[in-house]
C-alpha cells in the first residue's frame, strides 16, 4: 500500500491542482455548473490564480493529498480576521479525484486544513457546497459539519449556483 500525505502545496503542484479541479467539476458538477464555467477551470487564468493562492502567504493554506507518487487532491482554506474580533476560517476548495476517493485523503486534507487555521486561533470553520452536491454534503456531515441555513446565489456568468454554507469544529483529528 502507498503512503498518503498531506503537504503544502507548491509551485510545481500548479499543474495539478488545476487538472484536479477541472476533472473533478466536470465529474461532479456536469448540469449544475454551466459548461462554459467548467471550461475555464483549465485556462492560464485558472492556473495564474493557483499560482497567486499558492503564495499567498499567512492565513491563507493551499495543501495536496498524495499517494505515493501522485497528486490526487487538495484545499484551499483560509483565515480572516472579522468584525468585532470574530474570526472566519473557511475551506474555499476540497477536491479529491474521483477516482481515488473513499480512501482518507478529503478527511486528511480536512484535518490538516483544520490544524493550520487553528493556529490562527480559529475554533470555527465553515464552507460553501452546490446545493446539489451531495458527496460533499455527506462529507461534512461525516465530518461533524452542519447546514447552518445561510445559501447564497453566485452568477457564473452563464447561470446561477446556489450553495448552502455548512460550519463546524476545527478540533478534528485523523482516525486510526
Amino acid at each position: 500500500m502507498a503512503i498518503a500525505t498531506v503537504r503544502p502545496a507548491v509551485d510545481d503542484d500548479v499543474d495539478d491542482i488545476v487538472r484536479i479541479q477541472a476533472q473533478t467539476w466536470r465529474a461532479a458538477y456536469a448540469g449544475i455548473i454551466p459548461d462554459a464555467a467548467l471550461d475555464g477551470l483549465s485556462s492560464d487564468d485558472a492556473r495564474a490564480a493557483w499560482t497567486d493562492a499558492v503564495h499567498a502567504g499567512e492565513g491563507y493554506h493551499v495543501l495536496v493529498a498524495v499517494e505515493g507518487e501522485h497528486t490526487v487532491g487538495f484545499c484551499a482554506a483560509a483565515f480572516y480576521a472579522g468584525t468585532q474580533g470574530a474570526s472566519i476560517a473557511e475551506v474555499s476548495t476540497l477536491l479529491v479525484e474521483p477516482r481515488w476517493g473513499r480512501r482518507g485523503h478529503g478527511g486528511r486534507l480536512l484535518a490538516t486544513a483544520a490544524a493550520a487555521l487553528r493556529g490562527h486561533d480559529a475554533e470555527q470553520g465553515r464552507a460553501w457546497v452546490p446545493e446539489r452536491d451531495e458527496a460533499s454534503r455527506r462529507f461534512y456531515a461525516r465530518a461533524g459539519w452542519e447546514a447552518d441555513g445561510a445559501v447564497r446565489t453566485l452568477d457564473t456568468g452563464d447561470g446561477v449556483v446556489r450553495e448552502v454554507r455548512f460550519v463546524g469544529t476545527l478540533a478534528l483529528e485523523l482516525a486510526d
